[in-house]
């Protein structure tokens, strides 16, 4: 494309690269399911540019943080393919309920408040809403904390109305391999899981990918390292480079060696 004479410079995005990326994350994960997050515009790379690249290599679950992302994004997403889960990562704000279900879009429940809210929804439409449901193993973040698990462990009605579509939860130190967070979450979150109904679970982050087998459960769920960022710090990055800045020359100047810059 033309550049114009009022840019400074061009940021260049290799979207074949992000598909590649796609299909590396998907390999190192065994190929099992892989989802895509396109939050904050894709990284800010663009995501109605990104996603249907991400679709076509395989990509049937997104995640974003907001639900505006989400609602700018579904008519896409339904173009491209007949079956895309979108979620929002930021989960239930009061008074969305009818936006969620009308768009199809799903929510992450982070909290026994937002649970309670979507449980009530439904059984006021009458029908059944899915929805992710979401764990804090430690990273202190988002979701539900121990205390609320075990809340929900000894009263399992309060998920009436809701079907689990995912379980997830974030690695903190998935990019420290020897980082004994790991283990500890992971141990977390597999006693955690015996209080909730079954479902797919998603505990792997960009870096969790690369801390094997154990970690992986269901569905894969890189970020940063769709778009060329090193998911393995300590060793040499795997993934495609994504992005090239060029910037306009605005003079060159001979110095003289006494002669300060």
């Amino acid at each position: 494309a033309a550049v114009p004479a009022s840019a400074s410079g061009v940021l260049l995005v290799d979207r074949a690269a992000i598909a590649e990326n796609y299909r590396i994350l998907k390999a190192a994960f065994l190929e099992k399911a892989v989802a895509a997050v396109v939050k904050a515009d894709g990284y800010g790379l663009g995501a109605e540019q990104i996603v249907p690249s991400l679709v076509r290599a395989g990509a049937r679950s997104f995640f974003v943080a907001q639900l505006d992302e989400a609602l700018k994004l579904r008519p896409l997403l339904d173009r491209c393919h007949p079956a895309i889960a979108l979620y929002v990562l930021n989960g239930l704000t009061p008074g969305t309920e009818t936006l969620f279900a009308d768009n199809t879009i799903l929510p992450v429940l982070n909290s026994l408040g937002e649970i309670e809210a979507w449980s009530r929804f439904a059984q006021q439409r009458g029908t059944a809403q899915p929805a992710a449901i979401h764990l804090d193993s430690g990273m202190c973040r988002l979701g539900l904390p121990p205390d609320a698990v075990e809340r929900l462990r000894g009263n399992p009605g309060a998920l009436d109305g809701i079907v689990p579509t995912c379980i997830l939860s974030h690695l903190a130190c998935a990019e420290e391999p020897d980082n004994p967070k790991n283990a500890e979450q992971l141990a977390y979150l597999k006693q955690a899981l015996t209080a909730l109904p079954r479902a797919p679970v998603s505990f792997c982050n960009s870096s969790g990918i690369f801390l094997g087998r154990d970690y992986h459960f269901d569905l894969g769920r890189p970020g940063v390292a769709l778009y060329g960022v090193n998911p393995t710090p300590a060793a040499p990055n795997p993934m495609r480079p994504v992005v090239r800045l060029l910037a306009r020359i605005l003079q060159i100047r001979a110095i003289d060696a006494p002669q300060t810059v």
